[in-house]
């Protein structure tokens, strides 16, 4: 099934991130494919206002919805009620917070490895759109040739690698020769995610074959710009720094964007404290938006 990537550059599912005005600032920036934060399909189902408000999507938006969870009825049940303004369906199979782990998903999974093949199969047979699976290398241990056999199987379309386990949290180094030996063996696309940070990275990773796709997440958080930047590099052979003005316009941009969908003021407060680094300034300029108490005052220095 056809993937609705428009490029090579995918923002990562992040939870507490990935709100609608976060996407569509990404998707400004050329971003090639865009996920919602992870969500709970009875949350959807049963609409918990903030996780229908994470689902909430603008008009043409590109983009999939993440779901985690171990049951195919329920989150076949969400995505029916959802899947007209989504592109596809991907499971989360990566995430490593306790909380998640504890009630038996996410990364969870990846230890009932009989399980995982029967829920990616349930779905792939009963949705017109392509499924994907965002997944970890493993639980304790890397095991992911293995996990990704058995997800191919099942009918994934695609599926994304965050090359550490469980266990390492987000310690360490993402093992990309791991990446690398996945896509060697898998017929479906492979996507890399894992400590990407610089335009010559995505781009060597594409051109060296560790990967089909590569996935952007915590660079991406305080520099949403990154995306343009690799597409200029594999453009051009070059691309334009971020700097402290380009960093304002993307900060007002932001605000601008979090206005029109009408977001809460702590969501306004986060993003632009995580944008506000990399220029001189950038620290004074962070401390004044954590202790802004209201819009006005949380643009700082940039209303000027």
């Amino acid at each position: 099934m056809e993937l609705p990537f428009t490029n090579k550059y995918l923002l990562a599912p992040m939870e507490g991130v990935n709100d609608i005005a976060f996407r569509q600032l990404c998707a400004e920036q050329g971003v090639g494919f865009t996920y919602t934060a992870q969500l709970n399909p009875l949350a959807l189902i049963h609409e918990g206002r903030k996780a229908v408000g994470y689902a909430k999507t603008y008009p043409k938006e590109n983009v999939g919805l993440q779901l985690s969870g171990r049951s195919a009825e329920t989150v076949l049940q969400a995505w029916k009620l959802y899947e007209r303004k989504f592109a596809l369906l991907d499971i989360n199979l990566g995430c490593p917070s306790k909380k998640i782990v504890a009630q038996g998903y996410g990364s969870a999974l990846l230890k009932e490895k009989e399980s995982v093949g029967k829920l990616i199969e349930e779905l792939s047979g009963n949705i017109k759109k392509p499924l994907t699976v965002k997944m970890r290398s493993g639980f304790a241990k890397d095991e992911a040739l293995e996990i990704a056999k058995i997800i191919e199987k099942a009918g994934a379309a695609a599926i994304a690698l965050h090359a550490r386990t469980q266990q390492q949290k987000y310690r360490g180094k993402a093992d990309w020769n791991l990446i690398k030996k996945v896509k060697a063996e898998l017929a479906i696309p492979v996507i890399g995610n894992g400590d990407i940070t610089t335009p010559e990275q995505a781009k060597r990773y594409l051109d060296e074959g560790y990967c089909d796709y590569v996935m952007i997440g915590r660079a991406a958080i305080s520099n949403p710009e990154i995306f343009r930047q690799c597409l200029d590099y594999e453009r051009k052979g070059s691309y334009e720094k971020t700097t402290r003005d380009t960093k304002i316009a993307l900060m007002k941009r932001y605000h601008a964007l979090w206005k029109k969908h009408k977001l809460q003021f702590s969501v306004l407060k986060e993003h632009l404290t995580w944008m506000a680094t990399g220029y001189e300034g950038a620290a004074k300029e962070r401390a004044k938006i954590q202790e802004a108490k209201d819009e006005k005052a949380s643009l700082g220095t940039r209303e000027a």
